[in-house]
């Protein structure tokens, strides 16, 4: 699982078997349609795993994060990450405070 940061500030997400052959293909522009249009994009983040299935899962968990929550992950700051994985909501909040 990987995260391309792209030359509109925007980051890219996805998975692979072969990581250098895929950064290559996205600054070649035939990656994906997203990345050719934001061209060069650069590696910022990295996980590897034994299973192709458990990096595309990854993919599509990371996929939908916040950008801050992808900048703390990339970043590796677990604090900021944890806190940012907290709900966030009025509800749980209150309830947190009753309890």
């Amino acid at each position: 699982m990987y995260i391309l940061k792209c030359n509109d500030d925007t980051y890219y997400t996805g998975s692979t078997r072969k990581l250098k052959t895929r950064l290559d293909q996205h600054n070649l522009g035939v990656g994906s349609r997203y990345t050719a249009k934001r061209r060069p994009v650069r590696l910022v983040y990295y996980e590897e795993y034994d299973h192709v299935a458990l990096a595309y899962n990854r993919e599509k968990q990371v996929e939908n994060w916040s950008r801050r929550k992808k900048e703390a992950l990339i970043l590796r700051d677990g604090a900021n990450l944890e806190y940012l994985s907290e709900c966030q909501n009025n509800s749980h909040w209150k309830r947190q405070e009753e309890e």
